[in-house]
């Protein structure tokens, strides 16, 4: 008797070891961030959003019920994609220093999203728009026919990714280089038109300050415009560094000008006050032959001249971007 029971408990023992793991309905998320920009992440696409909270050694760990899909992780103002099936235990870790270059997936359902790591940086590599810029008309078009060949060749290596991930990448490929050979060839145009030395298009705007000035006004100074507005994000984003730009170089020879094509003056008068915004504060009130003439299609656009009058570049790097300074340099400015 003591045997048969010792035989229904083992097999009891062994029927159990064997059963399937029953899959868990929800996501485990954990990692450690270094150099944290944030006390938490914020995980998120168009239908949910959860926010995990980061301790102070970098370390979080958190469950997501989610939909399968690519999702975005938020640190701060800084983001990458991955994707979340339930059951999937995934392990990030990264530094922010050097964001995307660090992002590492391990765990159950890592190969996803390392997938999606991995395309950015092959995107980022690939897509380099001063490089396309820089093409004629002939070599744009050579370049986009290349570009779409390594991605979609990268994407179908993938064999083990997700199947609707690759399926959706291969999709986009087309209509997001169209985007980027539309906007370089924009830029290829515009260089053609306004080539170094070109004398520019004037203008005469009211100005902040009372009056109007005119680019006629300024000669005798490199010109420094930044086309804006009231209501433009990235433009408002450029005004902390445009304010430490115009700061370092107040007694050069060089004058900043804001030129706002809000519809609304009355906002462009009190932001133009609130936020003490230096330099020469124009309103294009509602004649748009200078942007035209730039083809300014989209802001913010900065541009600079020479003291003639003459174009330096028609598409200028923005304050934030450190080779406005090394252009100054070369410039002597």
């Amino acid at each position: 008797m003591k045997k048969l029971l010792l035989l229904v408990a083992a097999f009891a023992i062994f029927s159990c070891k064997n059963e399937p793991e029953v899959p868990k309905d929800y996501v485990t998320l954990s990692g450690k961030i270094e150099n944290q920009n944030s006390d938490s992440l914020v995980v998120r696409n168009r239908t949910y959003s959860k926010t995990i909270k980061v301790n102070k050694d970098g370390t979080f760990k958190d469950t997501l019920k989610v939909e399968n899909g690519m999702y975005n992780i938020f640190d701060g103002s800084e983001s990458t994609n991955l994707y979340l099936e339930n059951d999937f235990d995934l392990k990030l870790t990264l530094d922010t220093k050097m964001f995307d270059e660090t992002i590492k997936y391990s765990g159950k359902g890592a190969i996803h999203s390392n997938f999606l790591a991995e395309d950015a940086l092959l995107q980022e590599k690939l897509l380099d728009m001063d490089m396309l810029s820089n093409l004629d008309t002939g070599g744009l078009e050579k370049e986009i026919e290349n570009i779409s060949k390594k991605l979609k060749d990268f994407y179908n290596s993938k064999k083990d990714v997700d199947s609707t991930i690759i399926a959706a990448k291969l999709k986009d490929v087309d209509p997001m280089l169209n985007m980027y050979k539309q906007y370089a060839g924009q830029a290829i145009t515009l260089k053609t038109k306004f080539s170094k030395g070109t004398p520019s298009p004037a203008f005469d705007y009211e100005n902040h300050a009372g009056g109007k000035t005119s680019l006629a006004d300024l000669k005798g100074k490199y010109v420094y415009i930044d086309m804006w507005a009231t209501w433009c994000g990235p433009c408002k984003a450029e005004i902390p560094s445009l304010k430490k730009i115009e700061t370092s170089y107040h007694d050069k020879n060089i004058a900043f000008v804001s030129i706002s094509v809000d519809e609304n003056k009355d906002a462009w008068q009190k932001m133009v006050t609130d936020k003490s915004l230096g330099g020469i504060q124009l309103h294009y009130g509602g004649d748009e032959t200078f942007m035209k003439e730039y083809m300014i299609t989209g802001i913010p656009r900065f541009i600079l001249l020479d003291p003639d009058g003459n174009v330096v570049s028609a598409d200028a790097p923005r304050p934030s971007n450190p080779k406005l300074v090394e252009l100054f340099n070369e410039l002597n400015i």
